[in-house]
């Protein structure tokens, strides 16, 4: 319930920014590329302008996500590494542990008759 409560909360005024973005920026705008001549229709896209402010956001959003996955490497590869060995001392210490048990269990003697 809580968490529908807080995407409600944050997600309808989300929602409502983007639609008065996008109508108030419904122009059409070009991008040229080539800076030596903008008239050059080869290296021009021509759009409604909050694509390209989408567009902008959603590339910025992917940049920044892929450098904070990069930068955060060391930390993955340090857990992944403790956790393996963790994981080959709970199996020596398994060994050990059964180990024990096999020396300390009684041994009976062999029935004498």
């Amino acid at each position: 319930m809580l968490k529908k409560l807080i995407n409600i909360v944050v997600f309808v005024p989300l929602a409502v920014v983007l639609i008065v973005l996008s109508v108030a920026n419904r122009q059409t705008v070009t991008l040229a590329l080539n800076p030596f001549e903008p008239a050059d229709s080869m290296l021009s896209v021509s759009a409604p302008f909050f694509v390209f402010l989408f567009l902008a956001a959603i590339v910025g959003l992917i940049l920044g996500a892929a450098v904070t996955w990069f930068a955060q490497g060391k930390h993955r590869r340090r857990a992944r590494n403790e956790a393996n060995e963790a994981l080959k001392w709970h199996r020596e210490a398994e060994k050990q542990r059964s180990a024990a048990e096999k020396l300390s269990q009684p041994t009976l003697p062999a029935p004498q008759n």
